[in-house]
């Protein structure tokens, strides 16, 4: 068939059909809305920098520790023998990798003693995962997909005590589980969900009809978490719902194992369901609370993204730095010059930032005292970004050798540095649990959601003239009272946080610039109102500056902590803070920058246009070899699979 006649076949929907404003009533029904707790980062985004919600630093209790450093090392021992390089060639973790760490807890970290897992804290947790992904970043992808988000987490969070005790002490002892969300033509738009889970005629199961992708571990699950839609029936309004699911139950295949530009051992799959019975007590939470759910085991989750970039990082700052030493040119090693000092300056003090970030956040999660939703989400979005930038300066600094494959250098008897391995792997962190888009979106719409409330329908298009003038009246009190707040701080007082000695330049930055970015935000909010969120390319850069914000924040305070423990370490990390939060700062004023000195506009017309294809003649001169290969989206319906299933066990 030829390409212009596949390209005139409409792709069947697959999900369901939602409008833009029903989409945005599932998102919004599925968040979080109360703030019991207080959040350190909303409060950047709001002009109160609260210092004294992350410092003194919080820390693990002394038996914590002990315990999460006695299993590291047991852990290492483990990540010693295993060889990477073959991890990599055969895209496969061998299983008695797997048996080894299922002997060690490793399937069990996160979850309760009382249920056979180890109950590490977030902070020991982050670490193992740092150690364990550096033996190969798909082991650190299989490990947090199980326990990060996979059963352990929903099930500990909102499971019966019969679902605890009947999960729990599976996946601690290595039954690995999965986490299955999104479907073919169906992403970050959950109200297009296709999935059904229909209730049986006497209500003691439900059957589950539908196709799963990107199912990370699928392909070796014993146990899946499944989204799925229930639909109304006997006065019930159904909607998505979380249920556990059995992986070799009756009606399942894994259609296949898919395959990634990099982690090639991740066991990522396709995987189909026919009218699979699950039993009712099977069903987390109540009809209708799938997204919920989902969202809620996200909060901490994503942090294992951090941790995985955070070690990235310090590999990179390692092979930089001996390389830099090692290679000589123009009579001087490279780390002399200066174009190659810039860049390992950029990796340690970044590194120094990822490992603030990651800590101070699993510390606040550990504390539980404090609501840690935005900070999560910001350690994602910051590290995967950060992360690429380091792998990026890591392959330049290494020249030539860093676009060589590690197998190639080997071959000709050279030191095998996976540089180029390590671009691959990171660059999923950009997508993976929210790509950075997403990430945005879904901070911006905690970071304004004081706005939106004192706005009313203001912020509502759909809103009437009326009410638009009632919700007008409302907000004027609301900034009255706020703006004048945001005049000045302790951020122009040149003593403020005097404790910090040398940092202390940095957390007035911090206060000052907080204040600023919530100024511009409520700007933003009064220029734009109801079409606020089409500025996306707005609420980026806000949500950015915060995220740097914070990051400031935490290398000071991590610092500080630091010096208190180990006065030579500490002067080290105080350096390291320091040029850390130099960079950052640029970075921050180039984005308050942005925030109105942009080519946006022209951007959103130059875009629209190619889209209407005015622009094709640009095009001309080249192959498209991916023509005429199929649809950009295979469609699917319901109903048996025709292909064998890939899913195999391994244990």
């Amino acid at each position: 068939m030829s390409s212009d006649v596949e390209q005139d076949q409409p792709t069947p929907a697959s999900g369901t059909d939602a409008t833009e404003r029903e989409s945005r009533a599932v998102a919004e029904a599925a968040r979080e809305s109360d703030w019991s707790r207080p959040s350190f980062a909303k409060g950047l985004y709001l002009g109160h920098f609260d210092l004294d919600l992350v410092h003194p630093h919080p820390r693990a209790t002394p038996e914590d520790q002990a315990r999460g450093e006695e299993f590291l090392v047991r852990l290492r021992e483990v990540c010693e023998g295993i060889d990477g390089a073959q991890i990599e060639r055969d895209a496969l973790i061998p299983d008695d990798v797997l048996a080894r760490l299922a002997d060690i807890g490793a399937f069990g970290m996160k979850i309760p003693r009382e249920y056979g897992g180890l109950g590490l804290t977030m902070s020991a947790y982050g670490q193992a995962l740092m150690l364990v992904g550096s033996a190969h970043p798909s082991l650190g992808a299989l490990l947090s997909a199980h326990q990060s988000i996979g059963v352990p987490e929903p099930v500990k969070l909102v499971g019966t005590p019969e679902q605890k005790q009947a999960f729990l002490p599976r996946c601690a002892a290595g039954a690995i589980s999965a986490f299955l969300l999104t479907e073919p033509d169906v992403g970050s738009d959950p109200a297009r969900m296709g999935s059904t889970a229909t209730p049986s005629e006497d209500g003691t199961a439900y059957l589950l009809d539908g196709v799963k992708l990107w199912t990370t571990n699928g392909v070796v699950a014993e146990l899946l978490v499944v989204m799925a839609r229930v639909p109304e029936h006997d006065g019930k309004k159904g909607g998505i719902t979380a249920f556990v699911v059995e992986g070799t139950a009756e009606g399942i295949t894994v259609e296949r194992r898919n395959s990634f530009m990099g982690l090639k051992g991740i066991e990522n799959g396709l995987t189909r369901f026919h009218q699979v019975r699950v039993p009712a007590e099977n069903r987390l939470g109540k009809e209708g609370d799938g997204l919920k759910i989902a969202l809620t085991t996200l909060n901490a989750g994503r942090l294992s993204i951090p941790a995985m970039c955070a070690a990235a990082g310090k590999w990179a700052l390692k092979i930089s730095r001996e390389w830099s030493a090692e290679r000589v040119q123009w009579g001087r090693p490279v780390g002399e010059h200066g174009a190659v000092a810039e860049k390992i300056a950029f990796i340690a003090a970044t590194t120094y930032g990822l490992e603030s970030v990651l800590e101070l956040s699993a510390q606040l999660a550990d504390a539980g005292s404090k609501d840690i939703r935005i900070e999560a989400a910001l350690a994602k979005l910051w590290a995967s970004e950060m992360a690429w930038q380091i792998a990026d300066e890591l392959v330049q600094v290494r020249g030539g050798r860093g676009y060589e494959t590690a197998e190639s250098l080997r071959a000709r008897g050279e030191r095998a540095v996976p540089a180029e391995q390590m671009m691959r792997d990171l660059r999923i962190n950009r997508i993976f649990e929210g790509s950075t888009e997403i990430m945005h979106l879904l901070i911006a719409r905690e970071a304004v959601d004081a706005h939106l409330k004192a706005a009313g329908a203001l912020a509502d298009k759909d809103a009437s003239l009326e009410a638009k003038a009632r919700a007008a009246a409302g907000a004027s009190g609301f900034y009255a009272k706020w703006l004048p707040q945001l005049v000045v701080g302790k951020g122009a007082a040149p003593t403020s946080y005097a404790e910090f000695g040398a940092l202390a330049t940095h957390l007035r930055f911090v206060e000052r610039s907080s204040r600023k970015l919530a100024r511009q935000t409520f700007y933003g909010m009064s220029r734009w109102q109801a079409k606020m969120e089409y500025r996306q390319a707005f609420l980026g850069r806000v949500v950015d500056i915060g995220a740097e914000l914070f990051a400031i924040a935490a290398a000071c305070s991590r610092a500080e902590m630091l010096r208190t423990d180990d006065e030579a370490r500490g002067r080290s990390a105080y350096q390291l803070a320091d040029v850390f939060c130099q960079q950052s700062r640029l970075r921050v004023e180039r984005l308050f920058t942005d925030l109105w000195s942009n080519s946006d506009d022209a951007d959103t017309r130059l875009a629209k246009g190619v889209l209407a294809g005015d622009y094709t003649w640009l095009e001309e001169g080249v192959l498209d070899q991916s023509e005429g290969t199929g649809p950009w989206i295979a469609p699917w319906s319901p109903g048996a699979s025709e292909s064998e299933s890939v899913w195999r066990a391994v244990r």
